[in-house]
């Protein structure tokens, strides 16, 4: 019943739009409060759910992901992107998609992803006669594989809220990214199929040479930073401290780089790193509270109950996790269901590292689907647009992203391949 009046309280103070850290520390201390414990244990709770050194690497990939949009380095991408693919039927949405590929490796965050690149590809698809919710539903979804490939926020936090490694999470989501790009890049060949007006023009050598030299250095980020977490060299937390370094020289040599915009750049990412701190100090309160009520064991012992095959549990999760995205941002999803969910999994013997790529997949889908879908509303003020024409663009890229989630949920191996050859 405590832990019942709790929920309810957050679901409450959610509704009525406060905000995700104090709708959830309101009913938590509360508690505490009620059941006759000191506020210094509310302290010392969240105090020690944030005095984590991979989560160290939160601020740090923020940064990295401010400073490569400041630089222009998706502009780069996009030029040779644009620039390969020139002669290709449907280029520019093979470039929208490449785009975000090249810049998942330095950004970790959809809502970045879509706000600085939806300026730029969106109008350019509808100047070359693409329809513009097409346009608008391809730039969407495809800001997707930021969040999924590392390095990934979202993993970093389930990292540090479900005590998983983080290396081994990095490794996990290396394939799903790429297979949310190849499910895109269906979508598109299959729409593009009769629409040779879609073609472009080759690009003289020239041309493709020198935009492979600009987009050379942009390139250098995702070798430091996957390929020293991957090869042990690295920490987490290191590499996104020398891909943060990197990048700013790379500002700095570009020219786009100032000491004046350094304070800008350290201010927005003050702002978005205070507050998923927030988010998970009160995060740690509501895992308390949840463990001392025997949550997470009365819900294993119901599902238990109900079915004992993995996968049908897997699919009760999808349904249940695509529904708190709709609703809520990732990573207040992922602090609050994690606690609960993540302990079920195991009793159902499923891997976390397994489980926490579904997790992460499943809320990054909840970002594409009304009502409060992040993307869809970041992308409608980026570029301008109705939001029914960015929803209904939107709405049949969803399917190549569930059946990508239900490859993920049925074959474990495609996420745990690479951290067992890597003996992570």
């Amino acid at each position: 019943m405590n832990a019942a009046l709790v929920i309810g309280g957050i679901l409450v103070l959610l509704l009525l739009r406060v905000p995700v850290a104090f709708a959830i520390l309101g009913p938590t201390t509360a508690y505490i409060l009620l059941t006759d414990h000191s506020i210094g244990l509310s302290l010392r709770t969240a105090a020690q759910e944030i005095d984590s050194f991979p989560l160290l690497a939160v601020p740090l990939f923020i940064m990295l992901g401010v400073v490569a949009n400041h630089t222009g380095i998706a502009e780069r991408i996009f030029t040779f992107a644009q620039t390969l693919l020139g002669r290709v039927r449907g280029n520019l949405a093979y470039v929208n998609i490449g785009v975000s590929v090249g810049f998942s490796w330095m950004s970790g965050s959809a809502l970045a992803d879509v706000a600085g690149m939806g300026k730029m590809l969106v109008p350019s698809m509808v100047e070359r006669g693409y329809p513009r919710r097409f346009s608008l539903g391809l730039t969407a979804a495809s800001s997707l594989i930021s969040p999924v490939m590392p390095p990934s926020i979202p993993a970093i936090v389930y990292a540090g809220v479900g005590a998983v490694s983080t290396a081994a999470l990095f490794a996990a989501a290396v394939v799903p990214a790429f297979l949310i790009a190849a499910g895109l890049t269906l979508s598109v060949l299959v729409w593009t199929w009769r629409r040779p007006e879609l073609s472009g023009e080759r690009a003289s050598r020239g041309e493709l040479r020198t935009a492979l030299i600009r987009v050379l250095g942009p390139l250098g980020a995702p070798v430091i930073l996957l390929g020293g977490i991957l090869s042990g060299l690295f920490t987490p937390t290191e590499a996104a401290a020398v891909g943060t370094a990197y990048v700013l020289i790379l500002g700095f040599c570009y020219r786009r780089l100032t000491l004046r915009s350094l304070g800008r750049i350290a201010t927005e990412t003050a702002t978005t790193a205070a507050s998923i701190a927030i988010i998970l100090a009160a995060s740690g309160l509501l895992g308390w509270v949840l463990a001392r009520e025997q949550i997470p064991q009365d819900i294993a012992a119901f599902l238990l109950g109900f079915t004992d095959n993995a996968v049908v549990f897997l699919i009760l999760v999808n349904i249940c996790l695509i529904l708190v995205g709709t609703v809520l941002e990732p990573i207040a999803a992922l602090v609050i269901t994690v606690p609960v969910l993540l302990p079920v999994a195991l009793e159902f013997g499923i891997d976390p590292v397994h489980f926490g790529i579904i997790t992460i997949v499943n809320l990054m889908i909840g970002l594409l689907t009304p009502p409060l879908g992040g993307v869809l509303f970041v992308l409608g003020s980026a570029t301008r647009s109705p939001m029914y024409e960015v929803f209904r663009g939107t709405a049949p890229f969803l399917i190549p992203l569930l059946i990508v989630l239900a490859l993920l949920t049925v074959a474990p191996e495609l996420v745990l391949f690479l951290p067992g050859l890597l003996g992570l």
